[in-house]
């Protein structure tokens, strides 16, 4: 039952026995206010007023005409246009949205679709309702009934991370109050049709089809591993098993963007997908290298044809959930910019990943960069077919690494976690360059692992950083010094990494000195590979600025330090000092001559005098502990570390 005007009196419309809609010619003073009072049954008023709400659309200019077989026709509806202006009529319907629970929104929304209709009508009804007047309302309504029961964030967040729902809850209502109409519709109807008992872990896949900013997001939170295995396992999926796109429409985009080359270098295109990222899929090819006179395996990685489309639309709405989050911060209860740095990454790597140029370019530095390293591989770019939209690639042979790692003994295991952290942190660390890149986004997707050659290639350069030589020579000492647990040492490079040139006599100084010396002397006996980081991570919270290259390279820290849990050689041990270290002296008794580490003579020095005392200061450390455990809190005075 609903309310609407014909030449300015309110009527109602009841539901007829066929499901159609009737007149009932009510008075003024009869109709409206029964329906505003309430007294009729909320699931029949809230029927009614969704389906208003979607009729009031058809009478929009260009919008869809009313469907046969649909609830609401046209023949039954006089006037709408005219309450689509009307506050009461506006009021009427957001107060029935309001009062809707979610199970009796999706009953409404069922029960207005017309029957026997095709999807593409089906969602265009949907989309007609989502632009007509009480289209904000209609969007909070779908928004509430998606996050609290088709994908419910209790079950997504887990109990122990219970001050995470607040934020991802208003983090997707944020969302979904924001995607356009042409691109909720239809993901509103697909839910509509999935079977009851279909799980929110796949739910929220389906939701976030084609949304690359969301899939990104995605991405990134799926690399926590403390998030429920069936989350994090459906997430995990977003790196390499997308599937939001036809392979003919990529061999189309192939075609047109190639044109005669296809022909000129014989080039025969796989009709398959090989895998999917959010912005991109990869596709198969041979062709005729023209210098060595023989076919060739390639691969091309192509733009998604709806990328152009809704790029900018995903781009508005993660800068506007970063600003949400940092006007709000105070309501979250997490560091000012926790939330809205998250964000604004997502949105850096979304940029760089839809331009194909500057990866391109990025590919030919990183190729140089590993060519003489073994075991390491980048793919080699084929420049005679690339474009824009396309960049072509040398086929390179494995599987994701952590899939690869599990069919490994434990001592296979551990030797891949040690050519992990050569690949993507000694060797741009230490490389001969001016300035050096490294890559920014190496989640296990991105780093393929041949167990009969035991090479690991790295794919995928659309998110990279570069690193002066001075940068990486106070950052390798940070490294060495912390491992060391050297104080001093620890100090001295992190304020010369820092961008406010702290004076180390200074009140400042002295308070960054202070954090160093209990930070190391709370580490466990066997320190983690990300300890530096989490040190620069905590004295930025304290006010200390630095370089944000190195930001980004803390994260690629961290999460390079989750791949490594899940190989299953623990970064644990001292593994990126010692590893660093190793990688050094191997390097520089191979070849003296052209190895150019930026480490200094001094700097070797000084790291000799430093292992000296490294086992005094474990000592030190365990007394200190010791006492500790025994002694009442303030009875004995912290033992000074050497």
């Amino acid at each position: 039952m609903l309310a609407i005007a014909r030449e300015g009196v309110p009527v109602l419309l009841q539901p007829g026995a066929a499901g159609n809609c009737r007149l009932n010619a009510s008075g003024r003073d009869r109709a409206i206010p029964k329906v505003l009072s309430g007294q009729l049954p909320s699931h029949d008023l809230v029927t009614a007023i969704t389906a208003e709400a979607l009729a009031l659309a058809y009478r929009i200019k260009g919008q869809v005409a009313p469907m046969a077989g649909s609830s609401v026709t046209d023949s039954s509806i006089v006037g709408l246009s005219s309450i689509g202006s009307s506050s009461i009529g506006s009021a009427l319907i957001e107060d029935g949205l309001r009062r809707l629970a979610p199970e009796q929104l999706r009953a409404a929304l069922t029960g207005f679709l017309p029957k026997g209709a095709t999807a593409a009508e089906q969602t265009r009804a949907i989309e007609a309702g989502l632009r007509s007047p009480a289209g904000e309302a209609l969007r909070d309504a779908m928004a509430r009934w998606i996050v609290d029961e088709i994908v419910p964030v209790k079950r997504l967040v887990p109990q122990a991370y219970e001050n995470w729902r607040p934020p991802v809850r208003d983090a997707m209502m944020f969302v979904v109050a924001r995607l356009s109409p042409a691109r909720l519709a239809p993901k509103l109807l697909e839910q509509l049709e999935l079977p009851s008992n279909t799980s929110a872990e796949v739910r929220l896949l389906r939701l976030i089809a084609k949304v690359p900013g969301l899939q990104k997001l995605g991405q990134v939170i799926a690399r926590n591993q403390h998030l429920r295995p069936p989350l994090r396992s459906a997430l995990a999926r977003l790196e390499n098993g997308i599937r939001d796109v036809r392979p003919e429409d990529v061999v189309a985009i192939i075609r047109q963007e190639l044109g005669p080359r296809l022909k000129k270098y014989a080039v025969h295109i796989a009709p398959t997908i090989l895998s999917e990222a959010s912005v991109s899929a990869v596709v198969r090819f041979t062709w005729r290298n023209p210098r060595s006179g023989k076919r060739e395996r390639g691969v091309f990685k192509v733009l998604k044809p709806h990328i152009p489309e809704y790029f900018a639309e995903d781009m508005d709405y993660l800068q506007g959930l970063a600003q949400y989050f940092a006007d709000r911060h105070h309501n979250y209860r997490f560091p000012r910019n926790l939330l809205p740095d998250t964000f604004k990454k997502v949105r850096r790597l979304l940029r760089h990943e839809v331009n194909f140029v500057r990866e391109q370019k990025t590919l030919l530095e990183a190729w140089s960069l590993y060519q003489s390293m073994p075991g390491i591989r980048v793919p080699r770019l084929i420049q005679p077919l690339c474009t824009s939209r396309i960049t072509a690639l040398t086929e390179e042979r494995g599987i994701k690494v952590t899939n690869a790692a599990a069919r490994l003994p434990e001592s296979r295991r551990k030797k891949v976690a040690e050519q992990l952290i050569e690949a993507l942190v000694a060797v741009p660390l230490l490389a001969a360059q001016e300035d050096a890149i490294f890559h920014g986004d190496p989640h296990a997707g991105n780093l393929l692992y041949n167990n009969r050659t035991g090479e690991l290639t790295i794919i995928d350069w659309a998110l990279r950083e570069r690193l002066s030589r001075d940068q990486r020579r106070h950052l390798a000492l940070l490294f060495l010094m912390v491992t060391l647990r050297d104080p001093v040492g620890t100090c001295n490079e992190v304020l010369a990494l820092s961008q406010q040139h702290i004076g180390s006599a200074s009140a400042r100084g002295k308070m960054v000195a202070e954090f160093i010396a209990r930070f190391l002397g709370e580490l466990p006996v066997a320190p983690s590979g990300v300890d530096a980081m989490v040190l620069l991570e905590r004295l930025a919270m304290k006010g200390v600025k630095f370089p944000g290259p190195l930001i980004m390279l803390s994260k690629v820290m961290f999460t390079l330090d989750g791949i490594l849990g899940d190989v299953g050689g623990s970064s644990s041990g001292m593994g990126f000092g010692l590893t660093i270290a190793r990688h050094v002296a191997q390097h520089w008794m191979k070849n003296r001559k052209e190895f150019r580490s930026p480490l200094k003579t001094r700097d070797w020095i000084t790291l000799q005098c430093s292992a000296l005392l490294y086992t005094s200061r474990l000592w030190l450390q365990g007394e200190q502990a010791i006492l500790d455990r025994l002694l009442p809190a303030g009875s004995t005075s912290p033992l000074a570390s050497g």
